[in-house]
């Protein structure tokens, strides 16, 4: 599902979780372009600078050309490539171009891909009989002397050394097809797993193992595009809905020398059962594997020999909730597998005490060793130092709306440091060099514009010139627009809470009050970050206008507060969530300043399903509602996210039918405005038509907008996002005016 964050005015990016749109520097690229290219020791980064490739050393922050724009221009040709992502090669003597990039879902994955050769300056084009556009995960093999790539569900081996002729070689035997796929992942995976790199280079380079997923016996969802063409025709999307059965996978091993594949014998019935993660067990003779049942509360890791396909068990968790996966890719790369003591053990991140931590596991499951001690959860891992014995991560301890940097000794024997600076309160992110020395550091809160900086670690000292954060965070406390808050329900729930009130806000008044809601397990909104507080679709400002702007996160939101807030929403989705913010409105309510007759609501995909239930459940408090996007009715959305968080609906049908905003519907009292794309390929436009059916039956008034052939993002189109910000803000101003009475 996706969310619109608060922060959207940095540029429209759609990412994979259910629910979640975020906004990042890959907004208009392959995943993990915005992330620093380091060296393999770490001293030194490349950067994509005027049109060429140029090295960066630290700490001097001495700037080399690599590879020039002239260098990037193909034979024959006046304009260079434009550089999207870049790979070298491990000896660096190549460098793989990614160019001329289309969108596969939510990211550019699929384009041209080009190796220019450092040494001979030569350039070439890759895969130059395929389709333009068409290849995805371009990867050079260990020594440098082929690219794999996959182009039309197929793995393909080209010789950069070889003729025009014998070039190219199809490892999947050309079988591969929009419903069998190879080395990439159909639609629920992609969305739900996030899984798209479907193929991994054996160490030795000797061979290349791969994901094929059959989804022969998926229904398609047939969306109607009426606006391309002068008769409609019918877009097919592989999509499982609730109830129906995972498409069934397989993991081959091929040998790159004779194109044979090797199966993978791996347990489980692969149509109850999903296969996130699969990478080469430190060497290249095993597999390691991670496999989830169809509810997602068992997850097992595997062992698979490369040899004979044979297949263990060396570690299981089990959950009387569901377990999150963070499947192939983690912050836009492929993830990997994190080994320690040369193969002997990995490091593991798990809930199962109550707190997400680290452990230390051993290759054959049987010792376990907590590395992260304590009340608290780890949110991201940063790096791993084994040289130096320490393992750097991203927590909150005390606050779950802030992160810091932490680092602990990876022998769990250490204690927890803090590195983040003590007086720069709000949300640091980092990224480190991989020998731990330095790292980009990113700062801001709410009220404090981003600030970027280079840093030593672990002292944090800047490098350079230093971004004086504690000076902006000062200026910005001086001008303090966005304030944070804790509601305590009647049931006893704590929850945290932004508030932006009028300019010029005069207590004796009343204002009206404007919700920002989610609610569902992929985001929080309540987070202590720049742009957290603007409402990107408002033709103006609020607090200028007159309304009091807030956001609540509830039980079931992913804040580090623990295993039992998080898992608190398991099969109460549509009931518990709405409750908790329901009941914080009520607390709300109470202030004098509020203007109980004047109370909106609005969210988008799972906070515009969170808005209708809010309108329907509790007409007698939100009086108006602003919803984009919604699901209505549960059983129509896809199998991975429903049953990880609601169960099977063979098992629990009525949870799915009390979650639903169409059981509801006949409740609705106040002014309602629903907004869907036609062409919303995760969650349907059958949904909307749903919603005005129900509407309809109870006769109820409300004001409907779709926007034709869009997608969830709503942002395609000349004019599009202008006439949603226009429409949006006019209803507003309309049935909940702003300003003090």
């Amino acid at each position: 599902m996706l969310l619109f964050s608060g922060s959207v005015n940095r540029g429209l990016q759609v990412s994979a979780p259910m629910f979640l749109l975020v906004i990042s520097m890959a907004a208009s690229g392959q995943p993990g372009a915005g992330r620093l290219k380091w060296t393999t020791e770490g001293n030194a980064y490349f950067k994509i600078e005027n049109g060429g490739i140029d090295r960066i050393d630290l700490p001097d922050r001495k700037e080399t050309v690599i590879v020039s724009r002239e260098m990037l221009t193909p034979a024959g040709q006046t304009k260079a490539l434009g550089v999207r992502n870049f790979a070298f090669s491990n000896d660096g003597k190549k460098l793989l171009i990614f160019t001329n990039t289309k969108r596969v879902w939510r990211y550019n994955t699929r384009g041209d891909y080009w190796v220019l050769d450092l040494e001979s300056k030569q350039l070439k084009q890759l895969g130059r009989d395929r389709p333009a556009s068409s290849l995805l995960f371009a990867k050079f093999s260990p020594d440098g002397s082929k690219v794999a790539y996959v182009s039309e569900h197929n793995i393909y081996l080209e010789e950069l050394a070889a003729g025009p002729g014998d070039a190219v070689k199809c490892l999947t035997s050309t079988e591969g097809t929009r419903k069998l796929i190879n080395g990439t992942f159909d639609w629920v995976y992609e969305e739900e797993l996030d899984c798209r790199d479907g193929f991994r280079w054996s160490p030795d380079g000797r061979h290349i193992a791969y994901w094929q997923i059959d989804a022969n016996k998926i229904r398609d969802y047939l969306m109607l595009n009426t606006t391309d063409s002068l008769y409609p025709f019918v877009v097919p999307v592989e999509y499982p809905t609730v109830g129906e059965a995972p498409s069934p996978y397989k993991i081959g091993v091929v040998d790159v020398g004779t194109g044979t594949t090797k199966w993978m014998d791996i347990p489980g019935d692969p149509r109850q059962t999903y296969l996130p993660r699969m990478e080469w067990a430190d060497n290249s003779s095993q597999l390691i594997l991670q496999q989830f049942n169809r509810k997602q509360n068992d997850g097992k890791i595997l062992l698979s020999d490369v040899a004979t396909g044979a297949t263990t068990q060396l570690y299981e968790e089990q959950d009387s909730a569901f377990i999150e996966c963070k499947g192939a890719w983690q912050d836009g790369v492929v993830a990997g597998w994190d080994w320690l003591n040369g193969g002997k053990e990995f490091l593991w991140v798990t809930e199962k005490d109550g707190w997400r931590h680290i452990y230390r596991i051993s290759r054959d499951g049987k010792k376990e060793t907590l590395v992260t001690k304590g009340n608290y959860d780890i949110i991201t891992v940063s790096l791993i130092d084994e040289k130096n014995n320490y393992v750097y991560f991203i927590a909150s301890p005390a606050n779950a709306t802030q992160k810091y940097l932490f680092r602990t000794r990876l022998d769990g024997k250490g204690k927890l440091e803090r590195l983040s600076p003590e007086n720069e309160p709000g949300t640091h992110e980092y990224d480190i060099s991989p020998n731990g020395l330095y790292a980009m550091h990113d700062f801001s809160n709410a009220n404090t514009e981003d600030a970027q900086e280079w840093v030593s670690l672990p002292g944090h000292a800047p490098i350079g010139k230093s971004a004086d954060i504690p000076a902006k965070v000062a200026e910005g406390a001086a001008k303090k627009k966005v304030n944070f808050f804790t509601v305590h329900t009647a049931d006893g729930v704590d929850m945290d809470g932004w508030i932006v009130k009028p300019a010029n806000f005069d207590s004796t008044k009343k204002y009206p009050v404007l919700f920002f809601v989610y609610g569902e397990p992929a985001s929080q909104t309540v987070l202590d970050r720049y742009g957290n507080g603007n409402n990107f679709l408002y033709a103006g400002e609020l607090s200028r206008d007159g309304y009091i702007y807030i956001s609540l996160d509830n039980r079931g939101t992913p804040a580090p507060k623990g295993r039992a807030w998080r898992k608190a929403l398991y099969r109460h989705i549509g009931r518990l969530n709405i409750r908790d913010q329901a009941m914080a409105a009520r607390e709300i309510m109470k202030w004098p300043f509020v203007d109980t007759s004047r109370i909106a609501v609005w969210g988008w995909s799972g906070g515009a399903a969170t808005t209708l239930n809010l309108m329907f459940q509790y007409p007698e408090l939100y009086k108006t509602g602003i919803a984009v996007a919604a699901i209505t009715d549960q059983v129509t959305y896809d199998n991975i996210y429903e049953e990880r968080y609601m169960g099977l609906v063979t098992e629990n049908p009525e949870d799915y039918t009390a979650a639903s905003p169409l059981t509801y519907a006949k409740n609705l009292r106040g002014n309602l405005l629903y907004i869907h794309g036609t062409g919303d390929d995760n969650v349907h436009y059958k949904n909307a038509e749903l919603l005005l059916n129900a509407l309809i039956k109870y006769n109820k008034v409300f004001q409907f907008m779709a926007y034709p052939n869009r997608s969830h993002g709503i942002f395609e189109g000349e004019g599009t996002r202008r006439h949603l910000s226009t429409l949006y803000t006019e209803f507003l101003k309309r049935n909940c005016p702003g300003g003090g009475r």
